[in-house]
């Protein structure tokens, strides 16, 4: 019997068609991870004719059957009125569904809905929480947005050495908001704080980059 990760190879190889027969009847049986592969064909008109509204309800029924990344997708969806009518307050709550799964993308649209009262109401300690969270998985924008708020005392006390911690972990992945944001903070910072701040950071830094000095790259 054909597999999942059979459809994966085919779709690898870009038997798009392949991928999609294959994974049609497993998705029958309920399986969330087929569903959400048909979904993201349908999405990107991959061996089918590209239908919103399809990639929708394969999306919708992986999300019900407890895949996060669908969630996500069905949040997106209903945020945009793509292949559904629009319902941000829809669409928050399925962020907020895989956000509570761990998915860090979903943490950060939903910290997003938080901060510009997308379909909620704007709550900026929530937004900072669950920009943390996604932050501390390693996505990037969230580290941004976390060290701005921290740098602009938004939902959170100002603390420039927060600032600067996540402001400098995103600033490492080309984050534009990061990169500006930094270069204005260090040169605000007194030394001691960027001792400090430098000290903190360490501990974030990959083993295979020990000795970088990101006040250099900052003030340039």
């Amino acid at each position: 019997m054909l597999s999942v990760q059979d459809g994966e190879k085919a779709y690898l190889e870009k038997d798009f068609i392949k991928a999609r027969e294959i994974w049609e009847p497993i998705a029958e049986r309920g399986d969330a991870e087929a569903e959400a592969w048909l979904g993201a064909l349908y999405a990107n008109g991959l061996g089918v004719q590209q239908d919103a509204t399809q990639a929708f309800e394969f999306y919708r029924r992986s999300a019900e059957h407890g895949n996060p990344l669908a969630a996500n997708n069905v949040g997106a969806m209903y945020a945009k009125g793509d292949g559904v009518a629009r319902d941000p307050s829809q669409g928050a709550s399925w962020f907020l569904r895989a956000a509570e799964s761990g998915d860090a993308l979903a943490q950060f649209n939903y910290a997003v809905a938080l901060t510009k009262g997308i379909g909620v109401e704007i709550d900026l300690a929530q937004a900072v929480n669950w920009y943390r969270r996604a932050a501390e998985s390693g996505h990037y924008p969230s580290q941004a947005r976390l060290g701005y708020c921290y740098a602009k005392g938004l939902g959170v006390a100002n603390d420039p050495i927060e600032a600067f911690v996540w402001l400098s972990l995103a600033s490492r992945h080309g984050v534009g908001l990061a990169m500006t944001e930094l270069e204005g903070l260090v040169k605000s910072m007194s030394g001691e704080q960027k001792a400090t701040a430098q000290q903190r950071l360490s501990r974030w830094v990959a083993a295979s980059e020990p000795g970088e000095d990101f006040l250099a790259k900052a003030t340039g």
